[in-house]
């Protein structure tokens, strides 16, 4: 590695490189590992690549990982670095994207950047992710209250990984509370930046303070004579049940995931548009090169998107997926990957330097 490669690799951001970015366990077989990972399809002069790559975007997606203390700008820094890699290496243009909090943010700036420039030569990911692609926070795409006859419905549709429909629906009758009513009538665009558990506290709250007790019911399961058989520790907990059970609820809320042929083809649209014919699509992050298990469905779940119908699916992975509905060449790690790791497996392969765990997929091998 030359001296500017070390140096680069002792930023201050080392301490983040250590921390797993994907959303899920790995899975991959060994004859996927071996057709995906041998020499023959990870050197870079077995590809009809554009070389040297003229122009290059980085597309550094923000989002906080629940349970950690990473920055959700972390991938900023592995976009730095790469910047510095390629236009030093290869005096490429190189243009980054900023501020990319959700797929809207993404969409309205890559419209701008169709618009005004040439296609690229490389248009690298950098985030979190996962069997299904790059994630970002779960965020609100469209929603609306429909109100017919006496039955009001608020539909929201959101997405983390473009493809994967979440729904959240509530359902409530108009006329069993108007002050309820009302409040949904007005407040609805508000429930739209929570997330469904913070929904459905907000109105469970307001619930409270609109609908009575059922003072027979509750007398029956919670007085204090009931209650003096319990725990202590549980009788809070047996309260709110009976709080939840001797109260007239004034909604139902319901979620759901489905898969969505409209927003997954909607972001592949821009990938064509951004990459040239001879360029290449990267996802830096965990498992797009994975082959997803398969899994038993539970209530309210979906099927991986890899694995479902969609563009003459079933496909061993999402690069697989990317590759033939945007006839790009697509590559992404197998497995686990760091912020480190997808620095040094982008520089490698510019290098020419075969590796493992990078599955690169061409339009002729889909």
């Amino acid at each position: 590695m030359s001296p500017t490669l070390k140096n680069i690799f002792r930023l201050p951001f080392l301490i983040l490189l250590l921390l797993w970015l994907c959303a899920t366990d790995v899975y991959s077989n060994e004859s996927h590992l071996v057709s995906c990972g041998s020499p023959s399809y990870s050197r870079l002069n077995d590809l009809t690549l554009q070389q040297p790559p003229r122009r290059v975007l980085l597309i550094p997606l923000l989002s906080k990982e629940p349970l950690t203390t990473a920055s959700p700008r972390w991938s900023e820094q592995p976009a730095r670095t790469l910047e510095a890699f390629y236009r030093n290496r290869f005096n490429a243009d190189v243009k980054q994207l900023h501020d990319i909090w959700s797929w809207l943010d993404y969409y309205q700036q890559v419209e701008q950047i169709v618009k005004q420039q040439a296609a690229f030569d490389r248009v690298i990911f950098i985030s979190h992710g996962g069997f299904d692609g790059p994630i970002l926070t779960n965020a609100v795409y469209w929603h609306n209250l429909q109100i017919s006859g006496n039955k009001g419905k608020l539909l929201q549709f959101s997405e983390a990984q473009p493809g994967l429909k979440n729904i959240l629906s509530i359902i409530y009758d108009t006329g069993k509370n108007p002050i309820f009513s009302a409040y949904m009538a007005s407040h609805w665009p508000e429930l739209a930046p929570m997330k469904p558990p913070e929904v459905r506290h907000l109105l469970k709250d307001l619930e409270k303070q609109l609908q009575p007790l059922d003072t027979a019911c509750f007398q029956r399961y919670c007085s204090e004579d009931s209650l003096s058989t319990s725990q202590r520790e549980l009788r809070e907990a047996r309260l709110n049940l009976c709080e939840l059970t001797c109260r007239e609820p004034l909604f139902e809320q319901q979620t759901s995931v489905e898969i969505s042929p409209e927003q997954f083809f909607h972001f592949t649209n821009t990938l064509s548009s951004l990459t040239a014919t001879d360029g290449l699509i990267f996802f830096g992050a965990c498992n797009p090169g994975s082959e997803a298990p398969e899994k038993t469905l539970a209530r309210d779940e979906t099927e991986f998107l890899i694995n479902s119908p969609i563009a003459g699916g079933p496909h061993k992975s999402y690069v697989d997926l990317v590759s033939a509905v945007t006839d790009r060449i697509t590559a992404g790690p197998i497995g686990n990957s760091s912020a480190e790791d997808i620095v040094n497996r982008v520089i490698m392969f510019e290098s020419g330097r075969p590796q493992r765990n990078l599955c690169i997929v061409t339009p002729a091998t889909k």
